[in-house]
């Protein structure tokens, strides 16, 4: 199996970090945000290696609970961020979006400073919403990342997957899991961070984000 290295991505592919004035949005806010930002950004949804992180409010580790029902609304501290992972040679084209105000699902999301941040090559790697085949099914759901990951060259060492969570458009609902990864090398852990895994990087799908503890990986995983 060839293995994978940061240094065969075809891009140098950071995230995008905008600090953002917003006080709530729906739970499920994926598509309504990525065609928000596709409409600011028209080249967004074709750049290779391009990919939109939904929003979060504060960590459940500090007594958040994330709202249930279909129309649960998120409500957001003035720390909430909007991240875009792209290559580094669109960050200016991206700054286009500072100043403007997003329409996202009825609400106003105001755009402001960008600052960049790199991908981290923590071996420890966390994905809220992976979409992959047999996502009602968590031995097969596993089964399924472990070959993606496996085509891609990457060792997965210890995978653990979470709750499902519905991602839905116009056109249908999908149905995604959380997983995390631990234990991979740290040339794995870029690669993977810059290709993803599975489909519906528009979407807040398959981005892995850096986490720095794996003591209470079934919890955070959930």
């Amino acid at each position: 199996m060839r293995e994978a290295r940061a240094a065969d991505a075809p891009f140098d592919i950071v995230d995008a970090v905008f600090a953002i004035s917003c006080r709530s949005l729906p739970v499920d806010h994926a598509y309504a945000l990525s065609q928000a930002v596709q409409a600011a950004l028209p080249w967004f949804a074709a750049e290779p290696g391009a990919g939109l992180h939904t929003i979060h409010g504060a960590a459940s580790g500090s007594g958040w609970l994330r709202p249930e029902g279909e129309h649960a609304m998120l409500q957001l501290s003035h720390r909430a961020k909007l991240a875009l992972r792209l290559p580094r040679r669109r960050l200016d084209d991206a700054a286009a979006m500072i100043g403007r105000t997003l329409q996202v699902a009825d609400q106003p999301l105001r755009v402001d400073r960008l600052s960049v941040r790199s991908l981290s090559r923590i071996t420890t790697l966390f994905s809220r919403c992976v979409l992959l085949a047999g996502t009602n099914d968590e031995a097969a759901f596993l089964a399924a990342a472990a070959g993606e990951l496996g085509a891609l060259g990457i060792d997965a060492g210890r995978m653990v997957c979470g709750r499902v969570t519905p991602v839905a458009t116009p056109a249908r609902s999908y149905q995604t899991r959380s997983l995390m990864l631990a234990g991979l090398r740290p040339e794995h852990a870029l690669a993977l961070q810059q290709r993803g895994l599975g489909a519906g990087r528009m979407l807040g799908c398959g981005l892995f984000i850096a986490h720095k503890d794996i003591a209470d990986l079934r919890t955070t995983a959930d």
